[in-house]
């Protein structure tokens, strides 16, 4: 059998659950792929997956056989990268993960400019504010804000991250002007529910030191997972939030939304909030990779100061 199409399968199955799914990915009938796995099975001895009506479920035989088999593809796909990042033209399918909100704005509008400029690079956008396992996805590239973890991926920031906390004249208008962050005790507060803390930290800067910190905890009725309904329910005078500059500088400027304790830095936590690439750690770092990292740097150099 032709083990390396096996295992492809097997892994692309056990990612979408379905036969049919991971003969689309393959560019292969669905019997290909279902001959493929049983010819796996009948090798190994051992059902790899437990079928029903609703889907694929990976036996624990296939859970073991997954995780061995994620690591060979792996090393595959090293040495693949190491040979052909050789060639001066990057190339390849290059599987990207990007936040909804920032996304939108600021990668996927410039896709065909960075399509255009490297023709040989096929590009696999998921849009999700989860954030995906990239050894078990097989995602070669996460773009995420604010601050990172720890964990063992290798991350370069490709521009800053800072946040305003906002309120529209009408709000202000009825519920009064906070002058120190104390007095958000007593506001609505629109909490963002993918922060790591229910609580903001404000700084105050002098000669560019901290000299002064607080951390205030929120209150409010109301918490959500979205940039871009913050922003919406900021505008329309349902309570303060604090926004990355990104998305809310038209706002601004459009008079929208004013800048509320502008004396003071806000910030979700102590890391350094920032854009981020983020990708496995490997040897050498694939040619489509190191593309898409330039590419975006240039382009965040210039659109978000």
């Amino acid at each position: 059998m032709d083990y390396f199409a096996g295992i492809r399968s097997f892994l692309y199955a056990s990612e979408s659950g379905s036969f049919s799914k991971a003969a689309e990915r393959l560019g292969v009938k669905t019997s290909t792929v279902s001959r493929y796995i049983t010819a796996l099975e009948k090798d190994l001895g051992i059902a790899l997956f437990n079928r029903s009506t609703r889907g694929l479920v990976l036996t624990e035989g296939g859970r073991v056989f997954r995780q061995q088999a994620v690591l060979v593809m792996q090393t595959l796909e090293e040495a693949r990268e190491v040979t052909s990042s050789l060639n001066l033209s990057p190339r390849g399918l290059l599987r990207v993960t990007i936040p909804s909100s920032f996304g939108r704005r600021h990668i996927i509008p410039h896709l065909p400019a960075f399509m255009a400029r490297f023709p040989k690079i096929d590009v696999d956008v998921i849009v999700t504010d989860e954030v995906v396992n990239l050894v078990d996805a097989a995602v070669d590239l996460a773009v995420r804000t604010g601050a990172l973890p720890d964990s063992q991926l290798m991350a370069r920031q490709l521009t800053n991250h800072r946040r305003l906390a906002c309120a529209s004249p009408s709000y202000i208008t009825k519920r009064g002007q906070p002058t120190a962050p104390s007095d958000l005790a007593e506001h609505e507060m629109l909490r963002f529910s993918l922060s790591p803390d229910d609580r903001w930290i404000f700084v105050k800067r002098e000669k560019g030191h901290p000299s002064q910190e607080v951390s205030v905890d929120l209150r409010g009725r109301l918490r959500i997972n979205d940039t871009d309904s913050l922003l919406e329910l900021a505008v329309k005078g349902h309570g303060i939030a604090l926004l990355p500059t990104w998305a809310c500088e038209q706002a601004l400027k459009d008079g929208q939304l004013v800048t509320l304790l502008p004396e003071w830095e806000v910030q979700l936590s102590k890391a350094t909030p920032g854009v981020w690439a983020v990708y496995p750690r490997k040897k050498t770092v694939s040619s489509k990779v190191r593309a898409f990292i330039d590419f975006y740097s240039a382009i965040f150099a210039r659109e978000l100061p």
